[in-house]
């Protein structure tokens, strides 16, 4: 008996560095061999008026983190990012998380009143978007993210470009709100605060909204405002729907197009066995699709709908926003 004990304890064991061995560290890395960063230090300088010291010291500080970056090369393990509907049903719509939702909807009534009036857009909605993104800023990331974001910006992947825009971004954010780029933490995408922001994101919505002289991507209130600016910018329409469920025969559904991008007129969803289930207002309507274990789930998407997508392209994305808004009214 000593003996198996013996066995499974050392197995335990070895299973344990196995799986941490699968969290590399960033680590040292020539960035500046490259002719590419060399290019992007030139643009930095004659383009944004940064000292070319500066972005040197920056470049040479920057790490290569490998897990990030194997993320955008196809051999991260699959489920790790987006991933499917039942990923975000585990993560976001599980009792836990709404019963956090729920309290942090009447902990913050105060400042979400005041969004909710300003920008005209559903609290319930802003507290959708927080829950998804930080878990309600509990979750921010714990990434370097001048690490992810030259990672990515200058290593081949297959988002390369944006990545490099991102980081471009992330210099200018910092000078403009006196970071130091070396202690800024985010998710391994560069995703920063309660609001998941891209430098980019950050710099056309983020706001000082709870007036204490800064606009920071990791202030609850601030985030609040950031996310109610953002439905406003991006045309929603207060009292508009949203999404209805529909109904068709079967348990799996292969008739048309689905996504949030393929929006159909009501007469032609019908000629294909789609009906909703209450009364859709608009005359199209985005398909959405979402696969269960046992069948699949389909639901009419209005003009806001669209919205929720334009912040995270997904329509996994938008309807568990969609689904904890309506779980907190």
């Amino acid at each position: 008996m000593m003996t198996i004990f013996k066995y499974l304890i050392t197995f335990i064991l070895l299973t344990h560095l196995l799986t941490a061995n699968d969290e590399r560290p960033p680590i040292k890395y020539d960035f500046l061999s490259k002719k590419q960063t060399q290019h992007f230090v030139n643009t930095m300088v004659t383009k944004h008026h940064f000292k070319r010291s500066y972005m040197n010291k920056m470049m040479k500080d920057a790490r290569l983190d490998r897990d990030t970056l194997n993320r955008y090369t196809g051999k991260y393990k699959s489920g790790t990012t987006v991933g499917t509907w039942e990923r975000f049903k585990d993560h976001v719509l599980d009792l836990g998380t709404l019963k956090k939702a729920k309290k942090f909807k009447r902990k913050h009534q105060k400042i979400l009143r005041k969004a909710s009036r300003n920008y005209n857009v559903p609290q319930e909605y802003i507290i959708g978007f927080l829950t998804v993104e930080s878990k309600l800023g509990t979750y921010t990331g714990d990434y370097r993210t001048l690490d992810a974001l030259t990672t990515l910006a200058f290593n081949k992947n297959r988002m390369q470009k944006y990545f490099r825009s991102e980081l471009k971004h992330f210099f200018l954010m910092c000078r403009e709100q006196g970071y130091d780029p070396r202690r800024v933490k985010s998710s391994f995408t560069g995703a920063m605060g309660c609001a998941q922001q891209m430098p980019s994101v950050y710099r056309r919505y983020g706001l000082d909204y709870n007036k204490d002289g800064k606009k920071d991507p990791w202030c609850i209130e601030d985030c609040v405002g950031i996310i109610a600016k953002f439905m406003y910018k991006n045309g929603w329409k207060n009292g508009a729907q949203v999404a209805i469920k529909a109904r068709y025969k079967g348990k799996r559904f292969k008739g048309l197009r689905t996504g949030y991008k393929h929006r159909y007129t009501l007469p032609t969803l019908k000629k294909h066995g789609v009906t909703p289930r209450s009364r859709f207002r608009e005359s199209k309507a985005s398909l959405i699709k979402l696969h269960n274990d046992t069948h699949d789930e389909l639901w009419l998407g209005a003009k806001n709908f669209r919205v929720l997508t334009r912040y995270n392209a997904s329509s996994n994305y938008g309807m568990a926003i969609h689904k904890i808004a309506q779980a907190v009214r």
